[in-house]
């Protein structure tokens, strides 16, 4: 069972289920000690802001816990009928509720993917699922167009249930069943150098961590790395810089030592390509690699992210 990170030195916020530690009306001193806990992950000096831009920076670090509830659907399904194989493949879109979603993926999965993932549950989950049912295929007519529609009916509310159970949704394997696919194409278009397919797939990737694993943060930090490194390719040096800023926040909390210096160092490289000030990096980066707790990865970001998917 995957267990829920804790930042380093800090008082772990549960995303899905607590409040946030902050009372939603402080005074003025309280909202500069709160934006102190986020100072070393947002790059900038409190004494820099004024009281307005501090509390409004607050209040964003406060979004960030809020509870994201998400919703499953199943808009429409397609038959794959090969000479050895037929079979239905079920288009999933996984939606945020509580405002209008802009960005919707959709990705396809076969029933034996469901079927793969509820084995997978039920082997660490047993007790918590045992009033879940997994859809069942019929003897026959599994192609007809009323059991398709049935079907993906209860599977769409098959994975509501899922997502209702705090351990499920948390759990590896659930976050696996709606990335892994994507996650291993985006990874062999990269080491192919096909960087521009392999970017579209990562940032769709991306859209779908966001959305499912807001309670550990660090899930996303890979795949941030994987897309700085295609934009970099690709030349787009100040996107590039700006996704390695993304993810330099989650990486500093939960000292990611493998990614912290292939990312201080590919910032600081983007930063002298771009003429951007980068002094505070480079001695962040240095600081870092002269630190004797741990080992720091000496691999550039690029050959640290190829290693993924493996």
């Amino acid at each position: 069972m995957e267990e829920e990170l804790e930042p380093h030195d800090t008082k772990t916020v549960d995303a899905k289920e607590e409040a946030s530690s902050a009372p939603e009306h402080c005074s003025p001193q309280q909202e500069i000690s709160f934006s102190n806990v986020e100072e070393a992950d947002v790059g900038f000096s409190a004494s820099c802001l004024t009281t307005a831009e501090l509390q409004q920076h607050w209040r964003a670090v406060k979004q960030e816990f809020r509870s994201v509830k998400l919703l499953f659907d199943i808009p429409t399904t397609r038959i794959i009928d090969r000479k050895i194989s037929k079979y239905v493949v079920y288009q999933i879109v996984v939606i945020r509720s509580g405002s209008y979603d802009f960005e919707r993926v959709a990705i396809e999965r076969r029933y034996s993917d469901f079927l793969h993932l509820h084995q997978e549950l039920l082997q660490d989950f047993g007790e918590e699922m045992e009033d879940i049912v997994m859809p069942r295929k019929k003897m026959t007519g599994n192609f007809s167009e009323e059991n398709i529609a049935e079907r993906r009916v209860a599977l769409r509310d098959y994975l509501t249930q899922l997502y209702s159970l705090r351990c499920v949704r948390k759990s590896q394997a659930f976050q696996a069943f709606f990335t892994h696919k994507e996650l291993k194409t985006s990874y062999d278009l990269l080491r192919g150098g096909r960087f521009s397919r392999a970017l579209e797939g990562f940032q769709n990737v991306l859209v779908l961590q966001e959305k499912l694993s807001s309670h550990n943060p660090t899930l996303v930090v890979a795949t941030l790395c994987a897309i700085l490194v295609c934009q970099r390719d690709l030349e787009d040096f100040d996107t590039a810089f700006q996704t390695g800023r993304r993810a330099l926040p989650a990486v500093r909390r939960y000292e990611l030592r493998q990614y912290q210096g292939p990312l201080l160092k590919a910032l600081v490289d983007l930063g002298y390509s771009l003429g951007l000030p980068v002094a505070q990096l480079q001695d962040e980066l240095t600081r870092v690699q002269d630190s004797p707790i741990g080992q720091v990865s000496e691999m550039s970001l690029k050959e640290l992210v190829v290693q993924e998917f493996v």
